[in-house]
Formats: C-alpha cells, sequence, structure tokens
C-alpha cells in the first residue's frame, strides 16, 4: 500500500491519519495520433501524480492523490470515434462536489494536477473560490512546468515527441513500434493572429491532422521520456511540499 494514494488506503488507517494536502489527477480519453492508446493523458496522469506525491511523502509531506478523473474537454474532436468529451461545466460539477468532501472534512489544499490542454481549470476555480472561501484552490499543467526544448528536438503538444516518449517509459506494452505512427503535421490557421497565438479560436482536430496527432513522433525514445518524467515529478513534488508546508492565509510576503 502507498499511503499517500487514496485508492490504495485501508479505513483501518485513514481513521487515524490526516492529510495537508489533496491532488486531483484529471485527464482525458482521445485519440493519440496511431501509436498511442486513447487513455495517455490518463496514464500520464497517475504516473507523474503517483511519482510526484510519492517524492513530497517522502519528504515529510502530508499529500493524499485522489483518483485520476479520465473524461476532459474534447469539444474540438467530436467527430472522431468515441473521443469522449466532459463539457466545463460537467468539471465545475465534478470539482464542486469533491471540494465539498474535502472542505467538510477539514482537508483544506487542495491542487489539481492536468494532464490535458484542452482543460482549462483555471475560471473554474476562480468561481468555485467564492463558494470554498476557507480553502486554498491551485492547479498546474504538468506539460508547461519545464522548457520542452531542453529535452525534445521537435516541436508538438499532441501525441508528440515528449508524449511518446513519457509513453515509452511508463507504459511500453501500450506504445505501437514507431513505424505505424503518423508524422503529426498540423495545418496552421491562415488568420495571422491565430497562428501568433495571442488570438484563439478552437482547433478542429479533424481538420488540422490527419492522424490526430500535433508533432513529429519519430525522435522519441524511453531514455527522453525517463529524463523529463524524472525532472517534472520533482518539480511537481516541490510544488506540493511547498504548498504543504505554508500556513493557510499567509501565501504572500
Amino acid at each position: 500500500m502507498r499511503p499517500y494514494i487514496l485508492s490504495e488506503c485501508h479505513w483501518k488507517n485513514l481513521k487515524t491519519q490526516r492529510f495537508d494536502l489533496a491532488v486531483l489527477p484529471w485527464g482525458a480519453t482521445e485519440a493519440h495520433n496511431y501509436h498511442l492508446p486513447y487513455g495517455t493523458d490518463v496514464y500520464e496522469a497517475d504516473a507523474i501524480a503517483a511519482e510526484s506525491g510519492k517524492k513530497a511523502w517522502e519528504k515529510g509531506a502530508k499529500v493524499v492523490v485522489l483518483p485520476t478523473i479520465p473524461f476532459g474537454v474534447n469539444t474540438g474532436q467530436t467527430d472522431i470515434y468515441l473521443d469522449m468529451n466532459m463539457s466545463p461545466s460537467s468539471q465545475m460539477a465534478v470539482l464542486k462536489d469533491v471540494l465539498t468532501v474535502l472542505n467538510r472534512q477539514g482537508l483544506k489544499k487542495f491542487l489539481l494536477l492536468n494532464s490535458h490542454g484542452g482543460n482549462d481549470f483555471k475560471t473554474i476555480l476562480r468561481e468555485l473560490g467564492l463558494d470554498f472561501p476557507e480553502m486554498m484552490l491551485s492547479t498546474c499543467n504538468w506539460f508547461q512546468a519545464l522548457d520542452k526544448s531542453q529535452y525534445f528536438e521537435e516541436e508538438g503538444d499532441h501525441a508528440d515527441e515528449m508524449e511518446t516518449s513519457i509513453m515509452m517509459h511508463i507504459m511500453p506494452e501500450l506504445v505501437l513500434p514507431l513505424s505505424e505512427a503518423g508524422m503529426g503535421k498540423e495545418k496552421k490557421n491562415v488568420i495571422k493572429g491565430f497562428r501568433e497565438k495571442w488570438a484563439w479560436k478552437e482547433r478542429k482536430w479533424s481538420e488540422i491532422s490527419e492522424d490526430t496527432g500535433t508533432g513529429n513522433p519519430q525522435k522519441s525514445n524511453p531514455a527522453k521520456g525517463k529524463k523529463f518524467f524524472d525532472d517534472v515529478t520533482d518539480k511537481i513534488s516541490e510544488l506540493m511540499q511547498d504548498i504543504c508546508k505554508n500556513p493557510m492565509n499567509q501565501w504572500y510576503q
């Protein structure tokens, strides 16, 4: 039993055990090019949350990792077979129920570990913060925690060199040979502001990519994945430790 993983805990221990921080990993279920499984974001969320929690726990942080939510916002993929969508309003309802439990039981610090680019929890947490003023609500995107260019050669943001390398490290049995992968070529928006990313419109995935990937995975390997995984879980573990150590209502100086 890993005492920082809620799904592995037993009531015998939890009758007396108390935590300082609850971590909720949140993924998505969607196509990831031809070579990665639909559960890629969930597997990554599980592994990164668990390893970060382990490192934080071993440093004395009382952190508990909740079960991963497997469905994310996939509104731009409605025509891709079995890409599962959970609307932001549904995410808010789920979060409100989770926070109600935590708040009622005195667990006031909360970190949402996001594993899917289509999810954006900041506005939801702003609104829920009004309902739970005694709680500290926070979120982070693990895939933005480090400078990817220091680890990977190819740019991309979906089933790319980074995601493929991580999956080769954490779940190699689910990764098909790279010879079966598409090239992950993304068609760019014709409007300059959208290309420059200071303006935004949702991407229609079946129109921007032939294989649902964005980023060439051909230079991926498990060694690159392990290096990034080790470093990103170090960084997220540090965040968990810092949140646990800091007194409530003393976030600024």
